[in-house]
């Protein structure tokens, strides 16, 4: 007969409270992590400038609800999540700086609530430390009020790990997990249950393959517990992961051809999914880069990848002082779920954004968290001060290198942002107003900020054809966009050129008379080279 395994999760060797762990909450014990939150979401707001306009994957995800465009396509890889999250605001405000207001308070509230899923699991200082170090963080303060999944893939996963680990957890402060007793799950229990399946639900529904790597450890652990608890945890895992998903899968069928074709076309889009070590690329691109595609930059200061590379060590000396202190799987299990989470976004695509790694950032944080409070309290009377200036020192050093690197990454994101803005007034000029249609280079930013809809004949977002978009021209303005040295399309050889921002706008003959011919055409280069009379 197969024996049930009996796994406990929460350092099953002893029945007494954990070392170093506080197991009655004081009053003041919600209130610290309440703070950090709320610096948090105040933080983004000053730092991060609310004005600061949509960027590109911003801009799909909310012309699919917003009143400012029409929605652009909505390539494989994407999900709704996002959009449903945006909805509330979007769906009856062009404003982005309101939208960002909104996002940020939303990600402080969200960042709150996964730390409190944490309680007596580790003692709140550990807890306000950890949020604090992931709120920090450049990237985190960077993509909290923005319209991308990342970050809430980030708050389901440790959400997801704190309720997984609560699930059993005695009132009393047992590491026991206690359910072998008639009645099944307690009455806690089951509220954790709940958060489990909610937050892997939230991981889900903003990347569905994030949300397996991530819980892939937990639903190993979950199999090799006795049936009850088995069930149980199954049940709201698999059950998270199903609601979560269940929009993205059957949009797979409705307009992918299927599930298969459809995380094929995903693959495709992120330039073939297989074995590929991208470790350089993400440090690359740990120095402000929104996206590192290719990834052929130099490598940031070293003042920038300290904190990178002390992450493995601090987290390694986390998991040895729980080991001691006898409370292994509450620091090995958001070890685990970090590992899988960053897994696909170290070695097995080829590129890198440091948005990818943010759910790493998350689970690592609170195992990061105890090593460093261990090093300022469990060092001899003697050695406590040095220890103490020691850690002061380096996260001081660690705050001023990421403000510098979100600074300049703020700046540099904001003037690009305002170029797409003045690019849409020049388009304007030309005689492209609502409704009207881009295609070409950056159409789908630029057809969002002028207030147009968006088509591609090629490549990953090619939604049209050249027909579609010459039937398109007869009934609205139609503007082609090139970088210079590209020629048009061959049915946009004869439309007006104009020089636009560092583009080529060729402007289909409807729009250039509702303009009036505003302005002497331009005949770029490539036409030039090619002997194709100017417009």
């Amino acid at each position: 007969m197969v024996k049930t395994l009996h796994v406990p999760l929460v350092g099953a060797g002893r029945h007494g409270p954990a070392p170093g762990v506080r197991t009655a909450e004081r009053p003041g014990d919600r209130a610290w992590p309440a703070l950090v939150a709320c610096a948090f979401a105040l933080a983004q707001l000053a730092l991060v400038r609310p004005g600061m306009g949509l960027g590109w994957d911003e801009t799909v995800y909310v012309s699919q609800v917003g009143t400012r465009a029409p929605a652009a396509f909505f390539s494989a890889p994407r999900a709704r999540g996002v959009t449903l999250l945006v909805a509330p605001v979007a769906s009856w405000s062009s404003s982005t700086a309101l939208l960002r207001v909104y996002l940020a308070l939303l990600s402080g509230l969200g960042l709150y609530l996964a730390l409190r899923t944490w309680r007596g699991l580790f003692p709140t200082r550990v807890l306000t430390l950890a949020g604090a170090l992931f709120a920090t963080l450049w990237v985190t303060l960077f993509y909290g009020p923005q319209a991308m999944p990342n970050y809430w893939v980030a708050i389901g996963g440790l959400t997801a790990v704190g309720c997984f680990l609560r699930v059993g957890w005695d009132r009393a402060g047992r590491d026991r997990i206690g359910w072998d007793r008639p009645g099944g799950v307690r009455r806690g229990g089951r509220a954790a249950l709940w958060g489990l399946a909610a937050s892997v639900a939230l991981m889900a529904w903003m990347r569905p393959t994030d949300a397996v790597w991530t819980t892939l450890p937990l639903l190993a652990l979950a199999v090799c517990v006795p049936l009850r608890r088995r069930l149980a945890l199954l049940v709201a895992l698999v059950g998270g992961l199903v609601a979560g998903a269940a929009e993205w899968v059957i949009e797979a069928y409705a307009g992918f051809g299927g599930l298969d074709a459809r995380l094929a076309e995903a693959s495709a889009i992120q330039g073939g999914l297989g074995w590929n070590i991208a470790i350089g690329d993400q440090l690359r691109s740990l120095g402000g880069r929104a996206l590192c595609r290719p990834c052929t930059g130099p490598m940031p200061s070293t003042a920038v990848l300290a904190w990178w590379c002390a992450l493995p060590l601090l987290a390694a000396l986390g998991l040895a002082v729980a080991v001691r202190a006898r409370r292994t799987a509450r620091t090995l299990l958001p070890l685990a779920c970090a590992t899988t989470a960053g897994v696909p976004y170290l070695f097995m695509i080829g590129y890198a954004a440091p948005r990818f790694l943010l759910p790493v950032y998350a689970l690592l944080a609170i195992p990061v968290a105890d090593a460093l409070v261990h090093l300022v309290t469990a060092t001899g009377r003697s050695w406590r001060v040095q220890a103490v200036t020691l850690v002061a020192l380096a996260l001081a050093g660690h705050l001023a290198v990421q403000y510098a690197v979100l600074a300049n990454t703020v700046d540099r994101t904001t003037a690009a942002r305002h170029q797409w803005t003045r690019t849409a007034a020049e388009l304007h000029r030309l005689g492209i107003r609502p409704p009207c249609l881009l295609t070409g280079d950056q159409a789908i930013p630029l057809a969002f900020y002028a207030g147009c809809a968006s088509a591609n004949v090629g490549g990953h977002n090619a939604n049209a054809t050249s027909a579609d978009i010459e039937r398109t021209a007869l009934r609205m303005p139609v503007t082609v966009l090139r970088a210079p040295g590209d020629g048009p399309p061959s049915y946009a050889r004869t439309w007006r050129a104009h020089r636009v921002a560092g583009l080529y706008a060729f402007v289909a003959p409807a729009a250039s008379k509702a303009a009036g011919s505003p302005a002497t055409p331009e005949t770029p280069p490539a036409l030039q080279a090619l002997e194709v009379p100017g417009p």
